[in-house]
């Protein structure tokens, strides 16, 4: 493993290709890293059950008023998935899929995932959520040339699979770490019980704005407080501009 970047040289290494703004200008990550997270703190446990059920209840009252496939931001994200190939009814982005999930119920998985999947819900942007510490070197948004490496399991067996050419992907020095923008990460940097330090990406696209990009950072930094005295966080929005 390589020795773990500060924030700041994380911060000024990360890139999204140009590649992928060619795809879609209007495309912004927001990287979000909180470090000094206690996930066993009972204050944090309370408010991932508190947001689990408020995201919910605010599913159910989308979906009573819109089709999913209708609602503003995840009808971009289907648009930005046939842009390089995929079909969006059989590889959902993961707002679409958490959002249809939400009306019989959220997954529970640990205090940080579940906060930040009620979050995403809530504020209609998709989340990524990483191990911070099991990251090696920059994130970076690529459309895959097919021969980068994606560690995940297949029947509960480690395996290697590669994205498809022209897929959009994250990675970082090791390969991959999530397929087709936001659509599944893969486990090698995911959030475990005992992670301490965590990196977010917030996905947005038109017609989201930056104010509201920013505000979803300030939701889930306001709740991951909760987790821990000494929770400090620092971001940095990836922009063509």
């Amino acid at each position: 493993m390589t020795d773990l970047l500060s924030p700041d040289a994380f911060f000024a290494a990360s890139s999204v290709d140009p590649a992928v703004h060619a795809l879609r200008p209007d495309y912004r990550a927001l990287l979000v890293i909180i470090d000094g997270i206690d996930q066993h703190s009972s204050a944090g446990l309370t408010a991932a059950d508190e947001l689990i059920a408020q995201a919910e209840a605010y599913a159910k009252e989308l979906l009573a008023g819109s089709p999913v496939d209708e609602l503003p931001h995840i009808a971009a994200w289907r648009d930005a998935y046939r842009a390089f190939g995929a079909k969006p009814q059989r590889t959902r982005n993961s707002l679409e899929a958490l959002t249809r999930r939400a009306e019989q119920g959220l997954p529970r998985v640990n205090a940080l995932t579940d906060i930040y999947n009620a979050i995403s819900v809530l504020c209609q942007i998709p989340f990524g959520g990483e191990d911070y510490a099991r990251y090696q070197g920059p994130a970076r948004l690529v459309r895959a040339t097919g021969d980068e490496d994606f560690a995940t399991t297949v029947n509960g067996e480690p395996t290697i699979e590669h994205p498809e050419s022209g897929e959009v992907v994250w990675t970082d020095d090791a390969g991959v770490t999530c397929r087709r923008w936001n659509w599944r990460q893969g486990p090698r940097t995911a959030l475990r019980e005992d992670s301490t330090s965590a990196l977010f990406i917030l996905d947005a696209l038109d017609p989201v704005t930056d104010a509201e990009l920013h505000a979803a950072a300030d939701a889930l930094v306001d709740a991951l407080s909760a987790l821990g005295e000494d929770v400090r966080a620092t971001s940095r929005l990836l922009s063509r501009a």
